[in-house]
């Protein structure tokens, strides 16, 4: 990787569930190696019953490299709502937060402040509701979050459950814009980009990728997405 980049990746573990109805936090693992990223935003890293344990474990992550992003999480979870953040490298924490998100269902996106060897960027995760509707007021409660937090650089990476045209969403997000992607849904065969970015002022993006070999196709029934992110 080039020193004036830094590559983000966005993944749906789906509690590290393959299609083959297999649990295997390892095969999701390797997945996530293959990505050759720096900062890797997760979705459905935890289970979703109470307490809500880690369905990839921590020493299993770190004994990879990986460090987690602490979100003030019980000893047993990876991050907050199933949305967590590994890094490695020269990445170090700044700050962390979290933003809760409305909706019928429970929902949250985190925030990490992060500096990187491209300087401090702020990324947020968060895996959007099924309607729509509730997908709408979420990216707005995200946007106005971020509207009272002094100003960064600033990535917004997850699952948008979003199937069509990125449009409507986009009306919700003011100034963080919402990269043109690659389907990457369903894994097998992808006809809808579900997994998104979207970049705020000072930073441009290549366009957004999956992986696509195996085992990412079986995996999960996410392909993982990841784009490499520079300064303006």
């Amino acid at each position: 990787m080039k020193r004036d980049k830094l590559r983000v990746a966005t993944y749906n573990l789906q509690k590290c569930v393959g299609l083959d109805m297999r649990r295997r936090p390892d095969r999701s693992l390797v997945v996530i190696g293959e990505l050759d990223a720096d900062l890797v935003v997760l979705q459905e890293a935890d289970k979703r019953v109470p307490p809500r344990p880690a369905a990839l474990p921590h020493e299993m992550v770190e004994a990879e490299g990986w460090r987690i992003a602490d979100m003030g999480h019980p000893a047993n979870s990876l991050g907050w709502h199933g949305n967590a953040l590994l890094m490695r490298g020269d990445v170090e924490v700044r700050e962390t937060g979290r933003i809760e998100l409305p909706g019928l269902e429970p929902r949250g996106a985190i925030r990490v402040d992060v500096e990187t060897r491209i300087g401090p960027l702020r990324v947020v995760g968060t895996h959007l509701a099924l309607m729509r509707r509730f997908r709408l007021l979420q990216l707005g409660a995200i946007r106005r979050a971020l509207e009272r937090l002094d100003e960064m650089p600033t990535l917004i990476a997850g699952d948008f459950n979003e199937w069509g045209d990125a449009q409507g969403l986009q009306s919700q997000l003011g100034p963080y814009r919402i990269l043109s992607s690659r389907p990457s849904y369903p894994a097998p065969r992808p006809i809808a980009a579900l997994d998104r970015f979207a970049i705020g002022p000072g930073l441009r993006a290549s366009v957004p990728r999956p992986v696509t070999g195996q085992p990412a196709r079986i995996a999960s029934d996410h392909l993982p997405m990841w784009t490499d992110v520079s300064r303006e």
